[in-house]
C-alpha cells in the first residue's frame, strides 16, 4: 500500500519522506489555509521533495473554470495530480485533464457508483471519505470494499486512494481490503507505530539491561 501524506505542513514531509514513508502528497483548500502559504509556491515546494503524485485541488465548480485551473496546477511539476470534485461538472473535467496526459484525482466520493463514473472518465485517483461516512453513521470500508471489487471486476487502473483517515483502525482495514493508498495525516502515520506491549516490553529490557551494568559503546 502507498502512503500519501494528508498535509501542506513542509517540515512534517520531509521528516517522513526521510524515513521512506511518502510516497506522495494531497492537500487541498483547507489545508492550504492552515499552512498559512501561497497555493502555487508551496505546492511546488513539496512537487520538488517528493518523487510521487502530489495532488493539488481546483477550487471553480464549472467544467471550463476547472479545466483551467487544472491546467494551470498542472505546470508547477510533472508529479502533479490535479484534484476535481466528483460532480458532473468535475467529471468532465476529469475527461478532459486526464486525456491531457494529466494525473487526475477525483475526490469527495462517496458512493460506488460515483467511483465508477470517476474510472469511467479517467480519473488516476479516486478518493473514497471514510471518516465522513462513519460520522453520518455509514461503513466507510464497506465503500472501500465495494470499489475494490467494481474495478476488478473490469479491469479499471483507476487506484483507490483510502482518504478521510481518522484513525490507525482505518489505515490497517484499508490495507487489509486492498485499497491501493492511503492519505492520512501525520499524526495518524505516528500513532501507527505505537503499541502498549511494545513500550512495556521495551521498559523490561531497559531495566534488566541496566543491572548488568555493561555499555555497548
Amino acid at each position: 500500500m502507498k502512503f500519501f501524506v494528508d498535509t501542506a505542513e513542509v517540515d512534517q514531509i520531509a521528516e517522513l519522506n526521510e524515513l521512506g514513508m511518502v510516497d506522495g502528497v494531497t492537500t487541498n483548500p483547507s489545508l492550504i489555509m492552515k499552512s498559512g502559504r501561497d497555493i502555487l509556491e508551496v505546492t511546488k515546494e513539496i512537487a520538488a521533495m517528493v518523487d510521487g503524485p502530489v495532488s493539488a485541488e481546483v477550487v471553480a465548480i464549472e467544467a471550463d473554470a476547472m479545466i483551467e485551473e487544472g491546467r494551470k496546477l498542472a505546470t508547477i511539476a510533472d508529479n502533479i495530480a490535479v484534484k476535481v470534485p466528483l460532480t458532473w461538472d468535475g467529471l468532465k473535467a476529469c475527461k478532459v485533464l486526464s486525456g491531457e496526459g494529466n494525473m487526475v484525482n477525483v475526490t469527495l466520493c462517496f458512493s460506488a457508483n460515483q467511483a465508477l463514473l470517476a474510472a469511467k472518465a479517467g480519473a488516476t485517483f479516486i478518493s473514497p471519505f471514510i471518516g465522513r461516512l462513519d460520522d453520518i453513521n455509514l461503513d466507510g470500508m464497506e465503500l472501500i470494499a465495494d470499489i475494490r471489487t467494481i474495478y476488478d471486476n473490469f479491469g479499471f487502473d483507476t487506484q483507490i486512494l483510502a482518504a478521510s483517515i481518522r484513525n490507525v483502525n482505518h489505515a490497517c482495514d484499508a490495507a487489509r481490503i486492498g485499497a491501493d493508498v492511503m492519505t492520512a495525516p501525520p499524526d495518524v502515520i505516528h500513532k501507527m507505530a505505537a503499541h502498549p506491549l511494545t513500550d512495556k516490553g521495551l521498559d523490561a529490557f531497559l531495566s534488566d539491561w541496566e543491572k548488568t551494568g555493561q555499555k555497548i559503546l
